[in-house]
């Protein structure tokens, strides 16, 4: 029903091609290397290798080191994209990204052992205590998926918060098959859980059937299990699940920066102190997300700019 709001940039090109796929279960790491696709999509497309490097905010030549980033899996797609940009631009400049969770990713930007902590949910007041910072830079929407065959299109948000809660177990009570509701969620600490409940005033209150360490794994077991219904990333969508509406609106970007879809949340790229009080690599990443041209790659992975 939904189809991906992915939209395809040509400065990335073969850049976000290349992707893997989202975070697998437990701890995972990856390292992004930069390719020379880009160099000649970029020439296909009109646009010369000079003009790509401009447009990752830096000069190459000036820029030498490593940038590391630790966090939400929700958050992959945008952080490899932006990772393969920057280093095309850099050579001198290697991004390593772990994917392992937002609280995982606040806690290492916190103690030290990352320069930016990734996270899918706003930081906690007792986080921003330890002199962290809130660095928001995308919005992302909650989707609700439920597997193809369910034939129910629309939810309220009364009757979300009652499948999530376990006061609604049938999809018969909900104009469905007669058939329970399979309650897939993800597990604890857990940025897009965090901001689901936050967002529903459901906190400590779900009662799931499954709880799933990563956005893929959710994908996947509401894709294969009858019956189920879960959340995940709105830029993650596609035709393996079935989208549901909520008050009779899509998930879309364009519905979310109006206001008319409910479950959205930001992408923030936690740092310990100011942007400006950081190393030169860390500003020029920054100074990259915040351009024009970081916007556009904010926009090509289904996301929205935060300014």
């Amino acid at each position: 029903m939904k189809k991906n709001y992915m939209k395809t940039l040509a400065l990335t090109g073969l850049a976000i091609l290349a992707m893997g796929a989202l975070a697998g279960c437990g701890s995972k790491t990856a390292e992004t290397k930069a390719s020379d696709s880009t160099t000649a999509a970029s020439s296909e497309s009109g646009t010369s290798s000079a003009e790509a490097t401009t447009a990752a905010g830096a000069a190459a030549a000036d820029l030498k080191g490593s940038i590391s980033m630790v966090g939400s899996t929700s958050m992959e797609k945008f952080a490899t994209a932006l990772s393969e940009v920057f280093m095309e631009a850099n050579p001198g400049v290697t991004v390593q990204a772990e994917f392992v969770g937002s609280g995982a990713g606040i806690e290492a930007v916190g103690n030290g052992s990352a320069d930016i902590g990734n996270s899918s949910r706003n930081l906690k007041d007792e986080e921003k205590a330890k002199g962290i910072v809130e660095n928001i830079v995308a919005i992302d929407g909650i989707a609700i998926v439920t597997d193809p065959s369910n034939k129910v299109d629309n939810l309220t948000k009364d009757q979300l918060i009652n499948i999530y809660n376990g006061t609604t177990t049938s999809w018969k009570d909900l104009g469905g098959a007669d058939q329970p509701i399979v309650v897939i969620g993800r597990e604890s600490g857990s940025g897009t859980r965090s901001a689901f409940e936050e967002l529903l005033k459901l906190e400590d209150a779900c009662k799931y059937s499954n709880e799933l360490d990563s956005t893929g794994a959710v994908m996947a077991k509401v894709a294969s299990t009858p019956g189920s219904i879960g959340y995940v990333s709105l830029d993650v969508l596609d035709d393996t699940v079935k989208t549901m509406n909520l008050e009779g609106t899509e998930p879309t970007p364009e519905n979310i920066k109006a206001g008319s879809y409910f479950l959205s949340r930001p992408f923030v790229m936690a740092t310990k102190g100011e942007i400006s009080e950081q190393n030169d690599l860390v500003k020029a990443l920054f100074d990259y997300i915040y351009s024009d041209e970081g916007k556009e790659l904010v926009k090509s992975v289904g996301l929205i700019p935060a300014n």
